[in-house]
């Protein structure tokens, strides 16, 4: 399994999760594990996909998973999880 963390943070606005959502689902990335929350207007969402199955790469998807993000006017951010690890040790 080729798991990766996406976060996804800005105003909230209609249809976030929906594109991103989209966006994977046409790239063959499966989600595993999903949380979001909007705090006043603002959206924060997490997820844990795997990416196993895609056939493009790694820098490719995050770089259009960004451009979505510009898109809707939020932040979209992929991480391998082995770095997301190692970044967040204490």
């Amino acid at each position: 399994m080729n798991r990766t963390i996406i976060t996804v943070v800005g105003k909230d606005t209609v249809g976030i999760i929906a594109k991103v959502c989209t966006y994977l689902a046409e790239n063959s990335i499966n989600i595993l594990d999903i949380s979001q929350t909007i705090v006043q207007e603002y959206f924060n969402m997490m997820m844990i996909v795997d990416m196993g199955k895609m056939t493009k790469s790694f820098e490719e998807v995050a770089d259009e998973l960004a451009n979505v993000g510009k898109e809707l006017g939020v932040q979209v951010k992929c991480q391998r999880e082995e770095i997301f690890n190692m970044m967040h040790r204490i």
